[in-house]
């Protein structure tokens, strides 16, 4: 989970966050990081970028980027083989 806080701290630009300062349970959105829509999108393009990985349903979406520890479940069980 470690290389996916970095992609993520990286993604989004949060330059004023550590990625071992994020907690694998924490929350992302709302408390938490207290990220909003545009890190969302910012997130499915990590997932397709990195991982090949293409949402097939954005309505999951606040589920899988709840945390990440769902994100890394979400990678697991949809990356290509």
């Amino acid at each position: 989970m470690k290389t996916l806080k970095v992609q993520i701290v990286e993604q989004l630009n949060l330059q004023q966050i550590k990625p071992e300062d994020i907690g694998d349970d924490q929350p992302l959105f709302v408390e938490g990081l207290a990220l909003d829509s545009i890190d969302a999108l910012e997130l499915i393009v990590l997932l397709q970028q990195k991982y090949g990985i293409k949402l097939a349903n954005p309505a999951d979406g606040p589920q899988i980027f709840k945390t990440v520890r769902n994100i890394a479940q979400y990678i697991t069980d949809n990356r290509p083989k």
